[in-house]
């Protein structure tokens, strides 16, 4: 193996390597294997060119182009198309799989399933880095510098998983990589230098020459190989070492990060940490999949108010809201009284059942279940926060925490249905309770608690104004609602929001409940579900587009009371929340279609035409769903599959292109029956196969030259010299004495099979395939630009004298 090929294989072999530190980011390994046969192909393609040899870009832009040509092939029908040909499906298909990829990065936890869209950023992140590597060390033969890109994958997996990626074993394996590399490289340099002097020689090798540091004779690595080995051993020793012996720096890039900081981790004093899951419930409801992610059957007469809850925001510290640290505790078989609740509307609400299952691509640590829970069934190891009424999945190891992810489970709960008047006679709060749930923070925009004093002018209880706080959000302030909006959550994206007034239901929620504090009501934001889409076999689906945030109010006797600001369709407003509840007419549950699964209605409403009361309601029709141009469902069209072959056999005929132009010139050469072309084509097959021309030669030296190096038989070395004589009749014989010479593309054509014939299987498929004499193309476009550009510039060179002639003349008319 040559030097050169030994770089190629190492650099290949270091970005894989390197690219397992990504494996704990996804809970499937198997992108590994399609990532070392990609990373195969694409420096198989660069070690052919460079052995062609082609320039150095020419060899990059065939990688890439082979690279994207793979990954077209292997992602296709991964994604929905709109065009009809490749371009269009590389520029659609591809670049919708590649932001489906972005979105599922920003919704799942680590470690995340392994979508198409994770996939095709995994391996093409790869590909980059492994194109990187390879041209920083093989194509410019700086290995050390390919160290770089190496890093950076090392670091983006490091940083994505907040250390759980980091383990010592990727970091050995990426730093084994690296050293394997720059050992090669070392290696291949100092068998560029010639002869080199070995280590001490052995006792056989020392009695047998007098010259014992010389040479590789004794078999024994070589000095400076096996110096680099110590080095780098040394070194990988120490980067492992350091971090494990100085708790000063936390651990270090491979220690144990000791839970999971800001993801709702277990602390070590069995409290649950500040958490706030709002981070990606903004890409879920932007999510263009909107797949399921909770199935659940209940009994609850009410669908509408089936909110699956998840965690409540309780602590506003004027940067974000966020879940207070607060003790867990064992999950009681039967959970204890919610706070608040009296027996008077206990007694007037029902017990239902809902059974839930969650689905494979769910890895949430809080358990989604209504609100208020009585009592959970769920196998695997919880923790309960009975502030909250939140169950949390437990540590299952060093690294590892139990989530809901696959799990199925039954939730009983109670449905309550407190009164308008019994909310409006509600008493005071306990003391405690009001203190700690009216706290807002001394950087709160004053005019979040002007607003709510003038929206709520009038009103005499906090019930009532309650009520015209969620009136002015969801009916009479002229908000609007859009996931678009940037998801601020500090106070002065509260004010933003009043401003602006437009964004989704976060900036409702924390707004209605800043406000609602500023009152002195006691506040805080449920984050969760919607009911979801009832199917037909009476199962309900709940899907990303479901996730929602609501703020819950404390009224004494009834406990937290679910509002709904949020002016969204498929949302229900509770009936104790309506500002004029029918009395002689009783609440019938409202259908709650998913946001993402519209069904189409009979009379399809206009948003325009539906009024502000019913859109709070959620009596507005659901538009009908609008059909994609030019989706269908009979297959490919007659011009769709023409496109495609005619491309796939340009692709394949792509690299036959030199063989054809050499297949053409030599017919066009050896038909005209000219001397001098047939001595062109007889010069071009023998520097095919490694005889490069030498023009400083005679014909006859030349034809010489060719029957030594060919190896030529001695029939097929008379024809190489009877062309040779026949090309010096040409230029030397008087005028009018010319011969001609019948036999001639014959004898060149003889000559080349003859040339052929002694080169192994690899050098006739190369001299065929990849002719060395296509660089006379080059050199043809090369003189035809060098006449180009000299042919403009003579015709220019009029236009430069004028302008040059009257830039002279200017300054002496300035100054007269």
């Amino acid at each position: 193996m040559s030097g050169r090929a030994r770089v190629t294989l190492f650099a290949m072999l270091a970005t894989l390597l390197t690219s397992w530190s990504l494996a704990a980011l996804v809970d499937s390994s198997g992108w590994v294997l399609e990532a070392g046969a990609l990373l195969a192909v694409q420096s198989a393609v660069g070690a052919g060119v460079r052995r062609v040899p082609l320039g150095r870009t020419l060899t990059v832009a065939s990688q890439v182009l082979v690279s994207l040509l793979v990954l077209m092939f292997l992602f296709a029908g991964k994604g929905e198309s709109t065009g009809t040909g490749p371009m269009a499906y590389l520029v659609t298909d591809f670049g919708a799989l590649f932001r489906q990829g972005v979105q599922d990065v920003g919704e799942f936890a680590i470690p995340a399933p392994l979508t198409d869209g994770i996939r095709l950023l995994l391996l093409s992140g790869v590909l980059l880095i492994g194109l990187l590597v390879d041209l920083l060390a093989v194509t410019l033969r700086t290995a050390a510098a390919a160290g770089l890109p190496l890093l950076a994958l090392y670091s983006v997996a490091a940083g994505l998983s907040g250390g759980s990626g980091a383990s010592w074993i990727s970091f050995l394996l990426a730093g084994c990589g690296y050293l394997l590399l720059l050992l090669a490289e070392g290696r291949d340099r100092l068998a560029q230098w010639g002869r080199v002097f070995g280590a001490a020689p052995s006792a056989r090798a020392a009695s047998g020459s007098g010259y014992g540091g010389v040479g590789a004779g004794s078999g024994q690595a070589l000095a400076p190989v096996r110096t680099g080995r110590r080095i780098g051993a040394v070194a990988l020793g120490i980067a492992l070492a350091v971090p494990a012996v100085l708790p000063a720096l936390g651990g270090g890039l491979l220690g144990a990060q000791g839970g999971e900081s800001g993801d709702g981790g277990v602390g070590v004093g069995g409290t649950i940490s500040a958490v706030n899951p709002l981070v990606s419930l903004q890409g879920s409801l932007n999510a263009q999949d909107n797949r399921v992610v909770l199935k659940y059957r209940t009994d609850s007469p009410q669908l509408g108010e089936q909110y699956l809850r998840i965690l409540a925001l309780d602590e506003f510290n004027g940067v974000k809201w966020e879940a207070s640290g607060r003790a867990l505790t064992d999950v009681p078989e039967r959970l204890p009284a919610p706070p608040g609740l009296s027996g008077q509307v206990r007694q007037t609400g029902i017990e239902v059942r809902t059974s839930v299952s969650a689905a494979d691509t769910y890895a949430q640590r809080y358990l989604p279940m209504p609100y208020p829970a009585t009592s959970v069934d769920i196998p695997g190891k919880w923790r309960f926060e009975p502030a909250g009424r939140t169950l949390v999945g437990d540590q299952l190891g060093r690294d590892r925490f139990q989530n809901v992810q696959g799990a199925m489970y039954t939730v009983r709960s109670l449905l309550l249905r407190p009164t308008a008047e019994q909310l409006q006679e509600a008493p005071a709060p306990d003391p405690l309770i009001r203190a700690e749930y009216t706290k807002i923070p001394d950087n709160l925009p004053a005019v979040v608690a002007d607003t709510a004093r003038q929206v709520t002018k009038g009103a005499k209880d906090d019930y009532t104004r309650a009520v015209k706080l969620q009136d002015y959000f969801a009916v009479s302030g002229g908000f609007r609602y859009d996931t678009k909006v940037a998801s601020g959550t500090g106070s002065q994206a509260i004010a933003r929001f009043l401003a602006d007034k437009e964004g989704f239901c976060i900036h409702f929620a924390f707004s209605m409940a800043a406000m609602s504090r500023s009152l002195g009501i006691p506040a805080r934001v449920a984050v969760g579900f919607t009911p979801g889409e009832k199917q037909s076999d009476g199962s309900v689906n709940v899907s990303m587009r479901d996730a929602h945030a609501w703020p819950e109010l404390y009224f004494e006797g009834v406990g937290w009371t679910r509002f709904e600001p949020t002016p969204r369709q498929g949302i229900t407003i509770p009936d104790y929340s309506r500002a004029e509840v029918p009395a002689a007419q009783p609440s019938a549950p409202t259908a709650l279609p998913s946001q993402g699964a519209a069904q189409p209605s009979a009379a399809p409403s206009k948003g325009d035409d539906c009024p502000p009361e019913a859109k709070k309601l959620g009596e507005c029709g659901v538009a009908a769903p609008q059909t994609k141009a030019g989706s269908g469902g009979g297959g490919p069209s007659p011009q769709t599959v023409l496109t495609w072959t005619l491309s796939i056999a340009a692709l394949l005929a792509l690299p036959l292109l030199p063989l054809l132009w050499r297949t053409r010139l030599r017919k066009r050469r050896l038909a005209a029956g000219q001397v001098l072309q047939a001595w062109q084509e007889l010069a071009d097959a023998a520097w095919d196969v490694g005889i490069a021309p030498d023009e400083a030669l005679s014909p006859r030296r030349a034809a010489a030259r060719i029957v030594e190096l060919g190896r030529l038989t001695p029939e097929a070395a008379d024809a190489v010299h009877r062309v040779a004589e026949a090309v010096e009749r040409s230029l030397y014989a008087p005028p009018g004495t010319e011969a001609t010479y019948a036999g001639l593309g014959t004898d060149v054509l003889l000559a080349r099979t003859a040339l052929l014939a002694p080169l192994t299987r690899g050098g006739r498929v190369r001299a065929v395939l990849l002719p060395r004499s296509a660089a006379r193309l080059r050199w043809s476009a090369a003189a035809r630009w060098s006449a180009l550009t000299a042919a403009v510039a003579a015709r220019l060179a009029p236009v430069s004298a004028l302008l040059s002639r009257t830039r002279a003349r200017l300054p002496l008319r300035g100054r007269g």
